[in-house]
């Protein structure tokens, strides 16, 4: 078996621009209509918007190796480390710091090189011990030889198949300083297309002994960071990758496998990059919401203890809300409760369940409501 990094020519990568310029326009301009539509949201949506990507963001990157992190403790970690005020926030372990410290320098630094240092760095926030699980592993250096052939493999009935065998760990000081130094070149290429080399050229390197596809995933995302000249990430790249985990390896497998022409590679990662865009405004739905909600009320005093219970009831709320429960959230009597309600129903932002009496509830008024109630509201 001939693996690509043994071909004669590598790294020397080529594709069809012809084949691949369409979906790329087609990415380009999913990005630019998401982009414009968190434009017109407010700085505080925004940062809930890109919060909850991040998120999604190191807790699929993390999922796709098998490994599974409380997403309330991520979402908190990342939350503190930007400064926004979550509220009652949950203590993270080490190792969620680390691996959080790692995607936030990616993408809120996205315009400071990449250097072996920063990447070394990298590897060292993810693995704080100093092990991979209950195995030792060398930290924050590239893979020696000592570590002997690094594979991948499946074993079934007695039967080994080698998935992927990365080069040889005395290549890896001239191999990595080749992709550096093509990452930090301003060759023209524009940088979706480059998020998408990079992550397949890191990935046959494996250059550490554990952590590469999240390392690479990384990278991508700092790439995408760039075509996009933000830091605030509105969509995830790894949860459609997690979501589509077969299909990955399999492209990756097969492009190891292949020639130096990486189009169809490329063609799968740009694919599923603007299926992640895609999937971003279903995740973005709850803030969109939000936002629109906010900005029904906008001509109406709300006060303290209605936005209390509003922020609540776009958050985490379950069930509905009566009189009582608004009560409780506000710190108020049931009769002020009741004439906070009243005001919210007469707003149209709350809307009152069928049942009557005692069972009297209320819910939170939908987003095709909201368009019916004030047509000039479109999302």
């Amino acid at each position: 078996m001939t693996w690509i990094h043994q071909q004669p020519a590598w790294p020397h990568f080529y594709w069809d621009d012809k084949t691949l310029s369409t979906p790329l326009a087609s990415v380009r301009h999913q990005q630019g209509r998401l982009l414009g539509r968190m434009d017109a949201l407010g700085f505080s949506f925004q940062r809930e918007a890109s919060l909850n990507a991040l998120t999604n963001e190191v807790v699929k990157s993390s999922a796709i190796e098998g490994e599974h992190l409380n997403r309330e403790e991520v979402r908190s970690s990342i939350a503190q480390k930007l400064g926004m005020d979550q509220g009652g926030r949950l203590p993270a372990s080490r190792h969620v710091e680390g691996i959080v410290e790692v995607m936030l320098d990616a993408t809120q630094a996205y315009q400071q090189p990449l250097s072996e240092e920063r990447l070394c760095a990298w590897h060292c926030a993810l693995f704080p011990t100093g092990f991979s699980g209950m195995t030792p592993i060398m930290v924050g250096m590239w893979r020696p030889p000592s570590a002997g052939a690094m594979q991948v493999i499946s074993s079934s009935y007695g039967h080994t198949k080698v998935h992927f065998e990365a080069p040889e760990a005395t290549r890896l000081p001239d191999e990595m300083a080749a992709f550096l130094a093509w990452f930090a070149a301003d060759g023209g290429l524009d940088p979706v297309l480059k998020a998408g080399v990079a992550h397949f050229w890191f990935i046959t390197l494996h250059p550490f002994e554990d952590g590469n596809g999240r390392i690479a995933r990384a990278i991508a995302d700092m790439a995408l960071a760039r075509a996009d000249q933000t830091p605030q990430r509105f969509y995830s790249m790894s949860a459609q990758i997690e979501a589509e985990r077969k299909h990955y390896y399999a492209q990756l497998e097969r492009q190891q496998r292949g020639s130096l022409d990486i189009t169809p590679w490329l063609g799968w990662f740009l694919g599923c990059l603007e299926r992640a865009i895609g999937s971003a405004g279903e995740a973005l739905g709850a803030v969109l919401h939000k936002a629109r909600v906010w900005e029904c009320l906008h001509p109406y005093a709300v006060n303290e203890r209605q936005r209390v219970v509003l922020n609540r009831m776009l958050g985490d709320f379950e069930g509905y809300l009566n009189t009582s429960k608004y009560a409780k959230l506000a710190k108020c009597s049931n009769d002020t409760a009741l004439r906070d309600i009243t005001a919210l129903l007469a707003w149209g932002v709350l809307v009152q369940n069928p049942a009557k009496g005692r069972s009297t509830s209320y819910r939170l008024v939908t987003a095709e409501e909201l368009r019916q109630f004030d047509p000039s509201k479109q999302p």
